[in-house]
């Protein structure tokens, strides 16, 4: 005790005679007598964003005396009075320096902050942090795990999916990340395997595949069968409305898989006016797959669950009698190469243009009497399915957070596609929980998420973002898919918002290649640019990036060339499958893909200000709002009429504003105190509203669930009025002009919204446009 009040003194003596004090808060008294001196100590020296922590900064105060008083009974009295009050507070902070001596070093140098948390402890230091972080990844954990999950097949709400659910939160359990279960009741559509699915061309049965597609409209249609290439619009187009004029009205469409999603194939062939559609691998665009394999995938040209589109299918939730409007309302199905072989053997017509031609000895477009029966009989099931999450809570802005997900469901093993994803995010976490005992202190949280029910369509992430819109929107600043992060090896690709495109690309920078000096980006080219793919509806991100307006990220170690669209469907994705694919380096490769993910999450909750670069919309800005206004000057060059009512003024100064806006936000970064967190969370919080900004505020959630006027889907994008403006100009539609300016008007102020937003407070902003 004595040794206490001994530090005590020895303290309160330094503290009194120091020099360091960098702030007075003096404020007089009412009665005028003393006046009241606030001192406040810093700590060791102030932190840039790649720095480390601060320390526990403390307060002392003390009150001295502004005038003096005769040497009387009274000021002996108050003397000794002093001298008792000196006697308690050197004891409560020698107390407190004890208590706190382990864990808390005294601050020795001097600078001028803000006040954090008292019970804010130091953090690592980011080189430290990243070594740590690379240091606890463990491959073998990584490859004991990988042969753990990938014994048995998970369909979306079964029970060995429902077992790993529980797997997963007893994980998150003992590691005390507060798990929790989200439920949400969806319809899933299975083949019946009593009255199986089936094709036939006139009386010759081709076949009955295994595989299908879910959400497929079902029953039975005949109709004359007409080849359509990848069946994108501009196939069909050439089908239709080329030398061919072929109708389609009535049709069966034989399409091959690859270059767009299976929905965006069958939707497409539905606005033709098919009734059916088929789709096959061709050998030309899967060469390691089997002639016989079979193909899975869904309809639903959306995400979740398309009988309850807008809301979250919770049990409690009175749903409307309604159907997604990605519903194409036509019969789907997948065949095998073999079968698709031997439809084109018997199909007649005029050759196939040579970039319709595969690796098949015939391509016919079809001819009148080549007539194929559909036959779908799937049933619609209401399915239970569950997502799981645990967190790690910040320390600054615990409500903040960074999502890491990855889909753990397949309608086999889904190894590629689920497995090594589930793996991962059980790894980070059991990484990052051992990195906050090593005195990782996060200032804001991340969110571990498994989901489920993605291979039809999504629908777990999408029911999850449907029920908690209102607080994610606020909240959640990035995601960081795990899905499909390997598979292949010797190329890298990724899909992400363009506010992650710095962090992504510095990432690579600092991730090492195996055995080699080079990191990730100089290993793959140098620069990110020709890594970047943009980010498709079947992509796990994207409901939070297009629907949710979060910033997300997805990436993957593939097979050159990045382009290549190997496919892993249920019958090969599996664990020999994917060694032969990178020559058994999956564990090295998970390990990188780790390092990835995991470094990107730690710099988003480790730096004062979020490393989300908002000037990169700049360019995005720019290039739409350029490539409008050369479509618009096209169609006046050809006099087209009632053109010249249309101005890109407005629009261009809205992408000024943005390009002002930006460049503010940098330069107010730049003068901000880093270690004033009120003013980081002020900037922080404009930083964060900059992608939910650009989800059109004029369309319904509703009707148009993908609203982001870049990134989406609808006639709210900007990529759709280009593509009607190019249409107008070669002739493939007449002009209207309503139409075209009720967009620039919607475009025009969702970007000023969306900077005036980014500016700041009201008093900030300018009244150009």
């Amino acid at each position: 005790m004595a040794g206490a009040i001994d530090q005590a003194r020895m303290k309160f003596s330094n503290i009194v005679n120091s020099r360091s004090y960098t702030r007075f808060n003096q404020s007089q008294n009412p009665d005028g007598e003393s006046s009241r001196v606030e001192v406040k100590l810093a700590a060791d020296g102030e932190e840039e964003m790649d720095g480390t922590e601060l320390g526990p900064v403390q307060h002392d105060t003390y009150t001295r005396s502004s005038r003096s008083m005769p040497w009387n009974r009274w000021k002996i009295l108050v003397w000794v009075c002093g001298v008792l009050v000196i006697f308690c507070v050197g004891l409560l902070i020698g107390y407190s320096v004890h208590h706190k001596s382990e864990s808390a070093p005294c601050p020795t140098a001097v600078s001028a902050i803000q006040e954090v948390p008292l019970n804010y402890p130091p953090s690592l230091d980011w080189s430290d942090l990243v070594t740590l972080l690379n240091d606890k990844l463990s491959s073998k954990a990584i490859e004991k795990k990988l042969g753990e999950l990938s014994q048995s097949d998970r369909k979306a709400g079964s029970f060995l999916d429902n077992k790993l659910a529980d797997d997963i939160h007893d994980n998150f359990t003992q590691l005390n990340m507060d798990p929790w279960v989200d439920e949400h009741f969806v319809k899933l559509q299975f083949p019946d395997r009593s009255k199986p699915n089936k094709v036939l061309f006139g009386s010759t049965n081709i076949g009955s595949p295994n595989g299908f597609l879910a959400y497929s409209e079902t029953g039975r249609k005949e109709g004359r069968v007409v080849y359509a290439n990848y069946g994108q619009l501009s196939d069909l187009e050439t089908v239709k409305n080329g030398t061919y004029r072929l109708s389609l009205n009535g049709s069966v469409v034989l399409m091959r898989a690859g270059k767009i999603s299976m929905a965006q194939k069958v939707m497409n062939a539905a606005k033709m006016g098919a009734i059916a559609a088929l789709i096959y691998p061709d050998p030309a665009d899967y060469r390691n797959l089997s002639k016989n394999t079979d193909l899975y995938g869904h309809v639903h040209l959306g995400s979740g669950d398309p009988y309850t589109p807008g809301f979250p299918s919770f049990n409690h939730t009175q749903f409307p009698p309604a159907k997604s409007s990605g519903l194409p309302g036509i019969l789907a199905q997948t065949i095998t190469a073999n079968m698709a072989q031997a439809i084109f053997k018997k199909m007649g017509g005029d050759d196939a243009p040579d970039r319709f031609k595969g690796d098949f000895p015939s391509y016919k477009l079809g001819r009148e009497g080549d007539n194929v029966t559909v036959v779908v009989n799937n049933n619609l099931a209401d399915t239970k399915i569950h997502n799981v999450f645990g967190v790690i809570k910040g320390y600054v802005d615990p409500d903040r957070y960074v999502v890491i997900g990855a889909q753990r469901d397949s309608l086999s093993l889904g190894y590629a596609k689920s497995t090594v994803g589930t793996t991962l995010l059980l790894e980070l976490a059991r990484v990052f929980t051992e990195l906050k005992k090593s005195g990782f202190r996060p200032k804001r949280s991340i969110v571990f998420a498994s989901w489920t029910a993605g291979d039809f369509g999504n629908v777990g992430v999408t029911e999850w973002l449907e029920g908690y819109w209102a607080s994610l929107d606020r909240k959640a600043f990035t995601y960081i898919s795990l899905d499909g992060v390997v598979t292949g090896a010797g190329s890298f690709r990724a899909s992400a918002s363009p506010l992650l495109h710095t962090l992504l690309q510095k990432t690579l920078g600092k991730v090492k290649s195996p055995g080699s000096k080079l990191s990730l980006l100089q290993s793959y080219g140098g620069v990110l640019p020709p890594l970047l793919k943009t980010m498709q509806m079947d992509d796990g991100a994207y409901p939070f990036l297009a629907m949710s307006g979060i910033p997300s990220v997805s990436f993957s170690f593939v097979s050159p060339p990045a382009s290549a669209e190997e496919y892993f469907g249920p019958i090969l994705d599996d664990k020999a499958h994917l060694d032969s694919l990178t020559n058994k380096k999956v564990v090295e490769l998970s390990v990188l893909a780790a390092q990835v993910a995991g470094q990107m999450a730690l710099r988003l909750v480790h730096d004062h200000i979020l490393r989300l670069d908002v000037t990169k919309y700049s360019d995005v800005i720019t290039n739409h709002v350029n490539a409008i206004i050369q479509h618009v000057d096209a169609l006046k060059n050809n006099n087209v009429i009632k053109t010249e009512s249309l101005s890109t003024k407005w629009l261009n100064a809205a992408k000024s504003s943005y390009s002002r806006a930006a460049a503010s936000l940098n330069t107010d970064i730049g003068n901000t105190d880093l270690n004033d967190m009120e003013m980081c969370r002020i900037i922080n919080n404009r930083i964060m509203k900059v992608e939910q900004n650009f989800l059109s505020p004029y369309v319904s959630l509703r009707d148009v669930p993908f609203r982001h006027i870049f990134l989406g889907d609808g006639w709210q994008t900007t990529t759709d009025l280009e593509k009607y403006l190019g249409d107008v100009h070669e002739n493939k539609t007449s002009f209207d002009i309503d139409q075209v300016l009720n967009k620039f008007a919607l475009l025009t102020w969702t970007i000023q919204g969306c900077a005036n937003d980014l500016a700041g407070d009201i008093w900030s902003l300018d009244n150009e446009i």
